[in-house]
């Protein structure tokens, strides 16, 4: 049995490594610098778990996977490296660990989770037992990563570091492009030819689904001049392959009908599809995931039937409970088209209630650059509150989100530096009916967590 060590394990990209391969049978250990819930998931799954990067946790080790927040200095590097064993970058290893399937691969700046779970969920609900690696946890089968018996792998293309471009999809979504992750990608231009460079990796054979909503996108599909494989627009633009229209919205849920048309006049109803995921960016969503099932020739009567019972995924508009008359959401938005689609979803699903945003800005570069749609996107809530940055993997310049907030009213505006004082301004101020979105892709979920159990217990009286 070959053993792989994962430096980093308790992230969203590795642990999902992790968990595909112990149920592929490998031996797997792995580091990481604190316990998450991911941590402890795949340790409980039968990974053997170190806190704490040490060299003796490489021992007995034939390969070695990083994050890509993982320096080159770290001791466990060093050692593998000292040791003669390879080490990679999930990039480096993505390719041999779905090269034996079909890979369905999503990619897109916004929506890429919520299009993969749904990929993944209907092509479940078709028996077809998919491999799969999602960034969250998809709600009804509880897990974000599974090795399947099925010949398809879907897979979320994470821009990041260029990870998508360890993959070679016979399938590939792109759900839109916006400039994101500047430490990575410090021009627009840059982020731009990345997306060109995953479209470049698509098989021969293979086919892409590109979002003509989005005018990034949409350019990008222009530029395509190869016809090595077929390109294929979605979206509710008239001059889409799959057409989403006669979109309404009901008791908080759109529904909408969907077409497919080849653009020769050609078209045939595929049927009516029922949303139970609340937003309109999720009708886009669920368009990208319908095509694609559409290519591969299955059955769209029961994948529309499926899409119907799709319910999310974690940290994805997670609604976590409802104490003292508060509902509490998890989402995991850090850009600002993110949160105001989020923000929207809330008021179209709860439109007679006041919404709050709760925001944890994610790494200083990103928070910098984009103050000003930050600030934009924010105030569509009823209420915000700001939190300190989380760095992840970035030194603090100086920088507070303090700024951002003090640019919006005062009486809806307010910034807390740690969970403690944002705690107690919300259990001041929460009144019963009210929707507290906390946005975080970083440790705000303790908070969520923390205010939901004294609502309830104020509820209680206890």
């Amino acid at each position: 049995m070959k053993h792989i060590h994962l430096i980093g394990i308790g992230g969203a990209g590795l642990s999902a490594i992790a968990q595909v391969l112990i149920e592929q049978g490998y031996m797997v250990s792995g580091s990481d610098r604190e316990a998450s819930p991911l941590f402890n998931a795949v340790s409980d799954k039968g990974a053997r778990t170190f806190l704490g990067h040490d060299p003796h946790n490489i021992a007995g080790a034939h390969l070695v996977i990083r994050s890509s927040a993982i320096p080159d200095d770290n001791p466990e590097v060093t050692a593998a490296l000292q040791g003669g064993i390879p080490v990679l970058k999930r990039r480096e290893f993505l390719e041999t660990l779905t090269q034996a399937k079909r890979t369905l691969a999503v990619a897109g700046s916004h929506g890429k989770t919520t299009t993969t779970a749904m990929l993944i969920w209907i092509l479940h609900c078709l028996g077809q037992d998919p491999s799969f690696i999602s960034g969250g946890v998809v709600n009804q089968l509880s897990v974000n990563a599974h090795a399947g018996t099925g010949p398809f792998f879907v897979i979320e293309a994470d821009e990041y570091d260029h990870m998508f471009l360890g993959l070679a999809p016979t399938i590939a979504i792109i759900t839109n492009i916006e400039h994101d992750h500047p430490d990575c990608f410090p021009t627009p231009a840059d982020y731009r030819a990345a997306f060109q460079a995953f479209l470049d990796r698509v098989r021969p054979d293979g086919k892409t689904l590109m979002c003509l909503d989005d005018s990034e996108t949409r350019a990008l599909l222009a530029q395509q001049t190869l016809s090595h494989h077929r390109y294929l627009g979605y979206g509710s633009s008239s001059d889409a392959n799959y057409l989403a229209d006669q979109i309404t919205l009901s008791d908080g849920f759109y529904q909408f009908d969907l077409t497919y048309q080849n653009g020769n006049g050609w078209r045939k109803h595929l049927g009516r599809v029922r949303l139970n995921v609340p937003g309109r960016h999720n009708v886009l969503n669920a368009t990208a995931a319908l095509g694609a099932i559409h290519q591969l020739d299955l059955s769209l009567e029961s994948a529309i039937q499926a899409m119907a019972e799709f319910s999310g995924t974690g940290r994805r508009f997670e609604i976590l409970g409802e104490g003292d008359g508060v509902t509490m959401i998890d989402d995991y938005g850090h850009h600002p088209s993110e949160i105001a689609a989020t923000l929207e979803a809330a008021h179209s699903r709860y439109p007679e209630q006041r919404v709050w945003a709760i925001w944890q800005p994610h790494t200083y570069t990103r928070t910098q650059n984009l103050a000003q749609g930050f600030a934009q996107a924010l105030a569509l809530a009823d209420k915000v509150l700001v939190l300190k940055i989380y760095a992840a993997r970035e030194k603090d310049p100086g920088y507070s989100a303090e700024e951002i907030a003090s640019t919006l009213p005062s009486a809806k505006a307010s910034y807390a530096p740690d969970f403690d004082l944002a705690a107690e301004h919300l259990l001041a101020n929460l009144v019963p009916g009210d929707i507290a979105i906390v946005f975080s892709a970083g440790d705000a979920t303790q908070l969520s967590q923390l205010v939901l159990d004294k609502l309830r217990n104020r509820e209680t009286g206890s």
